[in-house]
């Protein structure tokens, strides 16, 4: 899964929201805050956990104002080991 989340998402915790439902979820890839103000997330793992975690993107942590999320689901390259935050 590769998603693009807008609004208020950066400076909030976000990316730490992700990371630790991302982890929880038994998920590998990574999150990271974009230039434009978006963050990204990519993700694989089984389809229940990344629907769950597709769920959990549009909530984000209290201070968060998720205005929309964009996703898409193509097929894992198991190029990950873990689930981390990206700079």
């Amino acid at each position: 899964m590769s998603a693009v989340v807008s609004g208020r998402v950066q400076g909030v915790g976000f990316r730490r929201y992700v990371l630790r439902w991302a982890r929880t979820l038994g998920l590998t890839g990574w999150v990271r805050n974009e230039p434009d103000g978006t963050v990204r997330v990519v993700a694989e793992g089984d389809g229940p956990a990344l629907d769950r975690l597709a769920r959990l993107l549009w909530g984000g942590p209290p201070a968060a104002d998720v205005a929309e999320v964009e996703s898409a689901r193509g097929p894992a390259e198991g190029a990950f080991e873990g689930f981390d935050v990206r700079r």
